[in-house]
Order: C-alpha cells, then sequence, then structure tokens
C-alpha cells in the first residue's frame, strides 16, 4: 500500500473512532484502497486496524439493536402484555438476531420437578409437538443444562436422532422439518424458570453460533417471560373467579330454590296424593341436590387445578380395566336417555401408572358430554388403541358437530360450543377444561375432530408405561423438551 493510501486509511479509522466515541456506529468501516505491497509494515497496519473498527462496528451495531429489541418487550410486559403477545413479537423480530423456524418455550413446575410446554410458533406446515405437554425434569439431559446454566446446541437433529433413537421429542420436531436446534435456559433472578427452544430447518444454524448472544438473550426472556406469565396468569385467574361468582349467584340458586320450595310444601303439611306425591318431591330435591354437589365439586376441582394444588396419586394399572368400569358404570346414563353405549377396547393394553379416580373422571365427563349432545337411538363409542408408547382414547358421537368457530372455546374453563343439549342438560362448561388438565397432570393430552352434521370424536392421549417418559433423557415429550431439539 502507497504512502499516500495508508495515510487515507489512517484518516478513515481515526474519524470513524471519533464517531464511535460520540456514540454514532451507524456508518460501515471502508475497506482499504489497496493491498499493502510486501514488507509495507504501515499498510498492514493500517488495513487490520480498518478490519478492526469495522467488525467493531458491525458488533456494537447488533448488540443496540438487540438491547433497543429487549427494551421494547419489556415496555410491552410494563404495559400489561401478556405473555403469548410478548412471545409473539419475539417470534416475529428476533430473526435479525439469532436463526429459527420454530421457537417454544416452557416453563418449570412443583419446585423444578416439571416441566410445562407453555407456548410454540413454526415454520413448519403441521406443529407435531404443540403446547400442553407435560414431563419430568429428573433424569432429563435438560437437567444438565439447567445445572451448567449454558446454551446447548444440535447441529445435524437427524444424526443426534440415528444416536438416540428413542427422543420421540427430537423425532417429531425431526418429522416437522426442522434441522438444528439450540436451547437455553431461562434464568430470573437466580432461579431456573425453563427454557426456550430454537429450531431451524437448515442444518449447522448454529454452527457458528455466538453463545454469549444466546445467553444474554435468554437471560434477559428469562425476566421478561416470568412477568409476563405472571401478569397473564393473574388476569385469567380474576376472570375464572369472577366466573365463580357469577355460576355461584345463578346457577346454585336456582336449584336451591327448588329445594326451598318443595320443603315448605311438605313442611305445611298440604301434599296430596301422598306417599307418591312426597315421593316424588324427594326426588325431585334430590336431582336439585346433585345438580349442586356436581357444580360444587368442578369448582373446586378447577379452583385446585389453577392453584397447581390438584396432586394425582399414581398407580399402576391396567387400563383396559378403568376403560371397562367407565363402561359400565355410564350404561346407566346412556340408557336412561335411550341411547346405544358400545366399545372396542383392545383385549390387551400397555401397562400405565396413573391415578385411575381422575382418569375415570376424564371419562366420565367425556362421555356424559357425548349422551348430552346425542339424541335418542343414536349410538356413542368408547374406543381405545396404542401408539407407540403411548394409548389413545376416544369417545365418539352421532350429534350435530361442532362448527370450526367453536372449536378453539373448547377445553377451556366456561368454554361452550353454539350447540344445544338434546335433553335441556345444564351445563356450566367445565367439564371439558377439568378433563384437559388431569391428562395433562398425566403428562398426555387432548384433542376433538367434529364436522357439522357428522358429529365428534374426542380423544385423549396418555403415556404408556411407568409414569411420565423422559424421552430416552431427553426432556419431556412436547416442545418443552425436544430433547433440547428445539421444542
Amino acid at each position: 500500500m502507497k504512502s499516500g493510501s495508508c495515510d487515507a486509511t489512517l484518516i478513515r479509522c481515526i474519524e470513524a473512532a471519533e464517531r464511535m466515541a460520540r456514540g454514532d456506529f451507524s456508518a460501515e468501516m471502508p475497506a482499504p484502497a489497496a493491498e499493502a505491497p510486501a514488507g509495507d509494515s504501515g499498510g498492514d497496519a493500517a488495513a487490520r486496524l480498518a478490519v478492526a473498527l469495522a467488525a467493531i462496528g458491525r458488533m456494537v451495531r447488533e448488540k443496540i439493536s438487540l438491547l433497543e429489541d429487549l427494551a421494547k418487550l419489556t415496555a410491552q410486559v410494563n404495559a400489561g402484555r401478556t405473555l403469548d403477545e410478548v412471545l409473539d413479537n419475539v417470534y416475529a423480530g428476533f430473526r435479525r438476531h439469532i436463526p429459527y423456524d420454530r421457537i417454544g418455550v416452557a416453563l418449570l413446575e412443583e419446585g423444578g420437578e416439571r416441566l410445562r410446554s407453555r407456548w410454540v410458533r413454526s415454520e413448519a406446515k403441521e406443529i407435531l409437538l404443540g403446547t400442553g405437554y407435560v414431563g419430568r425434569m429428573r433424569g432429563s439431559s435438560l437437567q444438565a443444562i439447567i445445572e451448567t446454566g449454558r446454551p446447548r446446541i444440535i447441529n445435524d437433529l437427524q444424526t443426534y436422532l440415528s444416536e438416540h433413537p428413542d427422543s420421540h421429542a427430537t423425532g417429531l420436531i425431526a418429522k416437522e422439518g426442522m434441522r438444528s436446534s439450540l436451547t437455553c435456559p431461562l434464568v430470573a433472578m437466580g432461579k431456573p424458570i425453563g427454557f426456550v427452544f430454537f429450531t431451524s430447518m437448515k442444518p449447522g444454524a448454529y454452527r457458528y453460533a455466538h453463545v454469549e448472544i444466546f445467553s444474554q438473550i435468554a437471560g434477559s426472556l428469562a425476566t421478561i417471560v416470568e412477568k409476563a406469565d405472571a401478569y397473564q396468569r393473574l388476569a385469567e385467574l380474576n376472570e375464572i373467579k369472577t366466573r365463580f361468582l357469577g355460576i355461584a349467584a345463578h346457577d346454585l340458586r336456582s336449584p336451591l330454590a327448588v329445594v326451598k320450595s318443595f320443603l315448605s310444601i311438605l313442611d305445611a303439611g298440604t301434599v296430596e296424593g301422598e306417599p307418591a306425591k312426597r315421593k316424588d318431591l324427594y326426588g325431585r330435591m334430590s336431582r336439585a341436590c346433585d345438580r349442586m354437589l356436581a357444580l360444587i365439586n368442578d369448582l373446586l376441582d378447577v379452583s385446585a387445578i389453577e392453584s397447581g394444588s390438584l396432586k394425582l396419586e399414581r398407580k399402576p394399572a391396567d387400563m383396559g380395566a378403568v376403560l371397562a368400569e367407565s363402561l359400565e358404570t355410564n350404561r346407566i346414563v346412556a340408557a336412561a336417555k335411550n341411547i346405544r353405549l358400545a366399545a372396542d377396547i383392545p383385549s390387551s393394553l400397555p401397562p400405565v401408572e396413573i391415578d385411575s379416580g381422575r382418569i375415570s373422571q376424564a371419562l366420565d365427563n367425556l362421555l356424559g358430554n357425548a349422551f348430552k349432545f346425542s339424541k335418542p337411538e343414536t349410538t356413542v363409542m368408547l374406543s381405545a388403541e396404542a401408539l407407540g408408547d403411548s394409548i389413545r382414547v376416544s369417545v365418539r358421537d352421532q350429534g350435530p358437530g361442532i362448527s370450526a368457530e367453536d372449536l378453539p372455546k373448547l377445553f377451556r374453563p366456561f368454554g361452550r360450543a353454539g350447540t344445544r343439549p338434546t335433553g335441556g342438560e345444564k351445563s356450566t362448561g367445565l367439564g371439558l377444561a377439568i378433563v384437559k388438565k388431569i391428562i395433562e397432570l398425566h403428562g398426555g393430552q387432548v384433542g376433538v375432530e367434529s364436522e357439522v352434521g357428522k358429529g365428534s370424536t374426542f380423544f385423549f392421549t396418555i403415556p404408556a408405561g411407568s409414569g411420565i417418559p423422559s424421552e430416552g433423557g431427553d426432556g419431556p415429550p412436547g416442545p418443552a423438551a425436544g430433547g433440547g431439539a428445539g421444542g
């Protein structure tokens, strides 16, 4: 490099350094005018300085951009944005900082013993690993990530899957089209709260990753996620409380009024046609009390679930026997409405470790829901099948079906579709929400398939074997775990 060119490069470097000193990192550092001739140490030094300043400028611009985006998210939380809204904005705007085609977030529960998938977004045509999965942390590879506090990178999920064939989560992620993953622990105020999973459809997407940047993103997201989640849960619990009060005031008042009215009649001694009339009044009061008791039990169950105080009493069980018992119990209910209750249950199903009472409660709710919307002389079918490392249980009816607009309302507390019960039965809208929570606590998931005019099939899956699987040491079977495989 000639002396003039060297001097010009140095002048540009000095000007760039002065701009940086004033906080201006917007300008790109121009490259040296020409290559330095051999032995021109001054030219080499000027060129190296220009390259270094250019790299510093780019790095600082990236840092500033990242801090600006994180500040915007913090402002959204402070303004009352929910966790879903905040994470949607992360998905929409963070690609300039990190490559991904899918992001999942999972949060720890029960003192870090359990991990629940909380949110997921993906570019995949079909999300095979959605929200709602629950898994145990103990013995999983995710536990090591929490202990070290360092992100984990898998640049070839296909190879990883061949080495860990039992990783159900990784298999589903790969089927979605993901080929590399980055798992970052979320730690707020020194306490682990969960994970954020980035995955890409390109192999090696994180091969040249700056782990420090990812750690900074995860560290900032942890505080934002914790606050947004707390805000959202508070809003949801407040809504549930308000609905509870409304139900207590409305749905309990009517049967109480019935009981009080009939008691007044009996007390007055004016009942004609005794004892048949008395028996009829007692029967009506008993049914009114049953409705109140069922409502109170549902309210208590939802309250316990939402507060996290509902505990399962897991024991090894024969799923076929649990289904058979529920079938016999519900035949009476079906017969009262002249509905046929059929079954398609294999003679042998894989062993499970479940709270049989709670699973029976979920079955009763699903069957009761099917009876409620079915007409006489139709059939409700209870079926079960083994699917790999899980069992799927389905309840199919021949009712009116559910519109696409109403489907998202199901499985939420107080969610109701537009269809009406065929026998005028009352509903609080809590049954399906209770089913969902019970199944999720077992590490499974629920779903529904329906078409207007063609009936509905409600189903749930639960893990077979001993308890919630850890997917070959790769974490729980959901977006939360992805085996670090991008959940």
